[in-house]
């Protein structure tokens, strides 16, 4: 039976649910100052969530910004975990180290890579990692998925951000190009048969998929 969309205070409660510290309020300051937008708190506890399940040890992050999603996933992680995390702007990852030094995370579990995406990503290992989390160039996306399929290990997560595109990708009558791109992208893993899609409603939409196949045994 449907159910009514959530009203407002509803809305607010569900996302701070999972309260932001001092680290994050921060590095959500040094992103309003560059310009950046980074997930939603809610998306943010998602990400911790699903690094705990996983018992995540490596993960890719495309779009480092400040180290908002960065510094969640990084609390779901193991503790001997490693974030790779790729972004076009050095200077944003320069202040990401300091959120990450703020939040106590060991310089030794963050790799930091100033690039594009899809110049950095073919370099990195087929199988390795446990969760890939895509907030980039969305008009890309659908490079990042292919990537991801050959990064994730067997029942490995990939997680795309704004998969709900400011309310536009539910309307069919916009069409412009990221919000054509999103669609298009959430059609795609709904539709793969080596993926269990998810689309979860949270902050501007998180779309989770993961790799078909058992996990390797350690």
């Amino acid at each position: 039976m449907a159910t009514s969309p959530p009203k407002p205070a509803t809305w607010s409660y569900s996302e701070a649910y999972v309260p932001e510290d001092e680290v994050l309020q921060a590095a959500r300051a040094r992103a309003q100052e560059v310009g950046v937008a980074p997930i939603g708190s809610g998306g943010g506890a998602t990400l911790m969530f699903l690094a705990s399940v996983l018992d995540a040890r490596a993960v890719v992050e495309i779009g480092t910004g400040t180290g908002v999603s960065g510094t969640w996933l990084l609390r779901g992680m193991r503790s001997d975990g490693i974030l790779t995390t790729v972004d076009i702007e050095a200077e944003h990852q320069r202040l990401a180290r300091e959120t990450y030094t703020e939040a106590g995370v060991a310089p030794q579990r963050v790799r930091t890579i100033a690039g594009a995406a899809l110049d950095v990503l073919p370099r990195l290992t087929d199988g390795h990692y446990d969760l890939v989390f895509a907030d980039g160039d969305k008009v890309e996306y659908a490079a990042y998925l292919k990537e991801a399929l050959r990064l994730l290990r067997p029942g490995g997560v990939v997680a795309f951000d704004n998969a709900l595109w400011h309310d536009r990708v539910a309307d069919p009558a916009q069409r412009d190009e990221e919000t054509v791109a999103i669609r298009e992208l959430g059609r795609e893993v709904a539709d793969h048969e080596s993926l269990v899609p998810l689309l979860l409603p949270v902050g501007d939409g998180l779309l989770l998929a993961k790799k078909e196949g058992a996990p390797e045994q350690v």
